[in-house]
C-alpha cells in the first residue's frame, strides 16, 4: 500500500467524501486537514487537504502521501508528479443529480448560481469528464477504478469489495459498508444512468 498514493476524485458533489469516509472506516490513513468541517450538505465531513489546491506549485506533501488517501478536484489529477504511483478513484454520478445537489447547497448557503443553465453545465461538466478521462488512459503511473454513486448507495458491501482490490487486499470491508448512508442520497433521479 505504500507504493502508491490513492487519489479520490471526480466532479463536485459526485460522492468523493463519502469515499473518503470508507477509506478511513476501513483502516486507510487518509490525509486530511479539518479546515473545512461538517454541515448540512456533508454531515460527515468533507475530508479536505487545503494543500491540494495548490499542487501545481506545492508538491512536498507527497512525499509522506504514500500509503495514504487524498481527496481532489479532477482538473487538479494533471499535476500531480510523475515520480509517484497512484491509485485513482473516481467517482462517477449522474450529473442531473450532480447539478441537483450543488444548487441546494447553494440554496442553502444564499449564494446565487452561476447564471448558466442546467444543459449549459451539464455539457461544460460532461466535456470535461471525457477529456480527464482520456487524459487519464495515457498516464502510465496512474491506476483508475471507476466507481458510480448510485452502486456504492444500492450496494456498498459489493463496491467495498471491488474497491479494497483495487487497493490491495488491505481494508475492513465489512466497516467500510457500515458507513454507507443511504439516506444522504438526497437528490435522485428515476432513470439509471
Amino acid at each position: 500500500m505504500h507504493d502508491f498514493v490513492t487519489v479520490v476524485t471526480g466532479l463536485p458533489r459526485s460522492g468523493t467524501s463519502m469515499m473518503m469516509k470508507m477509506l478511513d472506516s476501513g483502516g486507510m490513513p487518509v490525509l486530511i486537514d479539518h479546515i473545512r468541517t461538517a454541515d448540512e450538505d456533508n454531515p460527515r465531513g468533507y475530508y479536505e487537504f487545503e494543500r491540494v489546491k495548490q499542487i501545481e506549485t506545492d508538491q512536498a506533501w507527497l512525499a509522506d502521501a504514500g500509503g495514504k488517501a487524498v481527496k481532489m478536484v479532477a482538473a487538479l489529477l494533471k499535476h500531480l508528479p510523475t515520480n509517484y504511483q497512484y491509485r485513482i478513484i473516481f467517482m462517477q454520478r449522474s450529473i442531473g443529480e450532480v447539478l441537483a445537489s450543488q444548487r441546494e447547497m447553494l440554496r442553502r448557503r444564499g449564494e446565487p448560481a452561476d447564471g448558466l443553465s442546467d444543459e449549459e453545465m451539464a455539457g461544460m461538466f460532461a466535456k470535461h469528464v471525457e477529456k480527464i478521462q482520456s487524459w487519464l488512459v495515457q498516464q502510465h503511473n496512474m491506476q483508475v477504478l471507476y466507481v458510480r454513486y448510485r452502486d456504492v448507495i444500492e450496494n456498498p458491501a459489493e463496491q467495498a469489495r471491488l474497491i479494497n482490490e483495487f487497493l490491495g487486499s488491505i481494508l475492513d470491508v465489512g466497516r467500510m459498508e457500515e458507513t454507507v448512508d443511504g439516506t444522504l442520497y438526497r437528490q435522485r433521479q428515476g432513470a439509471r444512468r
